[in-house]
């Protein structure tokens, strides 16, 4: 789908090729970097950067490898992990954002996946970063989740590698769960959601250990009628930054114009960035 928002063309340092998605403001207050969900294009938070805008927050919305303008796709002979998405592809992007914004720190933030993206690349890159916000974010921890949702948790995170591995990718669309999807992705999204770590063996240094020494404000946005982010995951996720002073502000369906679940709030996004914009000012 076209868009007309200006975007900064950003090549990271494997090839892989993408557009990051600017968003100005009129009178810039601060600067947010976002990163969306998992299978989630970046277009598609361009009402929220719009309504961040009125309240002078300009925002460069990530996009995702193999999403959207992304020039790869998942397949068998490409694949990739959270190690390009984290030290190749996000790093590209905070590059990008620093040469428009100067040495100017900026707002780390996230939906989702991309939640728990904005921890691991502000312990990467704490130099930057002057607070986090997280939106209908948690980790995917299975004990985390109420029994039901480990009866469903449990399994799928032992069936979806799997399936990644016969076909080659993960196809999340036709199965109803994110997008396409790289089997490697996937493995290592299932494996965080079995243990609840993030000391993955391709990720150095450690990124629980760079979390634990970070020290800023976190913004927790959670939605009422979240069952994809019970407060237990949020919590479970916000547990990792031990040094940073957390809030944690819920939105209800009064708040919204629809439901306030996991991706409702997308489509009337200005209570969402209301609640971010004042508490950062």
């Amino acid at each position: 789908m076209p868009h007309s928002q200006p975007v900064l063309s950003v090549s990271a340092s494997d090839g892989h090729r993408f557009d990051l998605i600017h968003v100005p403001a009129e009178s810039v207050e601060q600067t947010l970097f976002f990163i969306p969900g998992m299978g989630l294009s970046a277009r598609q938070y361009i009402p929220l950067g719009q309504a961040l805008a009125k309240h002078g927050i300009e925002s460069f919305i990530h996009e995702w490898r193999g999403i959207g303008s992304s020039n790869q796709r998942a397949a068998r002979n490409n694949d990739w992990g959270y190690r390009e998405l984290l030290d190749r592809d996000l790093v590209a992007s905070l590059d990008a954002v620093g040469s428009v914004i100067g040495n100017r720190k900026l707002l780390i933030g996230g939906h989702s996946l991309g939640s728990q993206f904005a921890c691991l690349l502000a312990g990467r890159r704490p130099e930057v970063c002057r607070g986090i916000a997280l939106v209908a974010g948690g980790a995917p921890y299975a004990p985390a989740f109420p029994l039901w949702g480990r009866l469903i948790l449990f399994p799928a995170f032992r069936l979806m590698p799997l399936i990644g591995q016969l076909i080659g990718h993960y196809p999340g669309r036709q199965l109803g769960f994110a997008g396409r999807e790289s089997r490697g992705v996937i493995a290592d999204w299932t494996r965080t959601g079995r243990t609840g770590h993030y000391d993955l063996p391709e990720l150095d240094p450690s990124p629980e250990a760079q979390m634990r020494q970070l020290e800023v404000p976190v913004l927790g946005v959670r939605l009422a009628d979240d069952w994809f982010v019970p407060e237990a995951s949020l919590n479970w996720l916000t547990a990792k930054l031990p040094a940073c002073p957390v809030t944690v502000t819920v939105i209800n369906d009064d708040d919204l114009d629809g439901q306030a679940d996991h991706f409702g709030w997308m489509r009337s996004p200005e209570r969402v960035a209301r609640v971010v914009a004042e508490h950062f000012k």
